[in-house]
């Protein structure tokens, strides 16, 4: 069983003296787990840094084994990521949704390529906010959570949608929302794709997909609670504001 291609690095261990075991994601393969052998070397282990697209190729004898990955680097992205606290911020809840979201060995092809171009934004402050609740949404759609704002789930108007509802992700209008408006999650434009993407609107954004990621996605995964440098990202947003 091997296979080849690329894949952008989620996350290390070390595993015995010598060996590490990582995790891709990679657009055919989907989310991959392997062994590097002499991945905590003086030579490999530089090479190893969450965010990197590598070129892998993996073998093992069955299918269903781990199986061990050579690497080459292709692209690093350690000093775009080490040139700020958003950017290190940033990359840090990219790997880690993903490692915490996706299964392993199912292709998320489009998720893939947009993830890619996300990271290689990092250090780029003044766009990165907004792609990356753009790629949160991508992630939700993804994983069979998407939001729908398109028209209002109660009227049908595509005007004046000012909610969103916590049980179904679907826009409603202040007409539509009546007596339950108290219950329902606040629509900001920006995730409509209106009006100014300033960083007090994104963090607003961030926090309804917050919660469908929290309490919707998370609690078919095991009541596993979101990672914490997602938190600490939307933290480091609130200090922009």
């Amino acid at each position: 069983m091997e296979w080849r291609g690329e894949g952008i690095l989620l996350t290390v261990r070390r595993h015995g003296e010598s060996a590490a075991i990582i995790d891709v994601f990679t657009e055919e393969k989907g989310r991959h787990a392997g062994v590097v052998r002499g991945g905590a070397s003086r030579k490999i282990a530089p090479i190893l840094q969450p965010g990197a697209q590598l070129d892998v190729a993996w073998r093992a004898r069955l299918e269903d084994h781990i199986g061990a990955f050579t690497v080459d680097l292709i692209r690093s992205r350690a000093g775009a990521a080490m040139g700020g606290r958003l950017a290190l911020a940033g990359l840090n809840a990219v790997t880690a949704l993903l490692s915490f979201c996706l299964p392993e060995r199912e292709a998320h092809a489009a998720l893939y390529r947009r993830t890619g171009m996300l990271l290689d934004l990092l250090g780029q402050d003044e766009i990165w906010p907004l792609a990356y609740l753009r790629w949160e949404l991508a992630l939700l759609e993804e994983t069979g959570f998407g939001l729908d704002l398109s028209v209002c789930a109660v009227t049908g108007a595509d005007e004046g949608l000012v909610y969103v509802s916590p049980r179904t992700g679907r826009a409603v209008s202040h007409a539509g929302a009546g007596d339950w408006a108290d219950r329902l999650l606040p629509l900001p434009p920006v995730l409509r794709g209106e009006g100014a993407a300033e960083d007090a609107e994104i963090v607003a954004a961030l926090g309804v997909t917050g919660y469908f990621l929290g309490e919707k996605l998370a609690k078919t995964l095991g009541e596993r609670p979101l990672p914490q440098a997602r938190a600490r990202l939307v933290e480091e947003l609130a200090r922009r504001v």
